[in-house]
């Protein structure tokens, strides 16, 4: 019998999770809770109520829940709110996706479809991978990081905690990028980024303040 399981958002990103989750086909999605949706209901899956119907949920048996929240900080501080009701998070990776045999993939992250993880790559809780999304070899993602559609992180690329790789960014081997950090759309990366920097173009270079 499938797992019953909860989404908290029922935004942009909550649409892409209700599409993965019905390509998994391993989960009974029990519906969506979001304080401030659009609608009764998103692509068909009813929006139960805010924050306050989590507890109910869990009483009632649904024991697992993923977070469709793009902000970083905000997917962290729900996912900390959401176990200590005794929820758990499972691993969703899309079924196109590409991962190694070696590649670990932690709680609560996300790897839609056609991203690739390869070898050694170690990506940590609450993270999203984004679609089509290429991380080489001995890439590592901290807790909650996000890479956008078509970025591209060669072999050895570090990107620290709720730092941001936006879509279609590259970055040369083994760079590092600090934690909070955010890489802009299409930015080339070719040195270290720091923490909480904000970089953008080719080469990217840091935003004024």
């Amino acid at each position: 019998m499938a797992e019953r399981l909860v989404m908290l958002g029922a935004g942009g990103h909550g649409r892409a999770l209700i599409e993965l989750l019905r390509d998994l086909g391993t989960y009974d999605l029990a519906g969506l809770v979001d304080a401030a949706p659009k609608g009764p209901a998103m692509l068909g899956v009813p929006v139960l109520g805010d924050e306050a119907v989590l507890p109910g949920l869990r009483a009632g048996g649904v024991g697992l829940a993923c977070i469709a929240i793009g902000d970083p900080a905000a997917r962290l501080a729900a996912a900390a709110r959401l176990a200590a009701l005794g929820f758990r998070f499972p691993v969703l990776v899309h079924p196109a996706a590409v991962r190694a045999g070696s590649a670990e993939v932690a709680e609560g992250t996300v790897v839609l479809p056609r991203a690739v993880l390869g070898a050694a790559a170690r990506i940590g809780r609450f993270c999203i991978v984004n679609t089509g999304a290429i991380l080489e070899h001995d890439v590592v993602l901290e807790e909650g990081a996000h890479c956008g559609p078509g970025s591209v992180l060669p072999g050895g690329v570090r990107v620290g905690a709720r730092a941001l790789v936006g879509a279609g960014a590259a970055c040369r081997p083994y760079v590092t990028i600090g934690a909070g950090a955010v890489v802009g759309v299409g930015a080339a990366v070719t040195e270290d980024v720091a923490p909480g920097a904000v970089v953008a173009g080719v080469p990217a270079r840091p935003l004024p303040g």
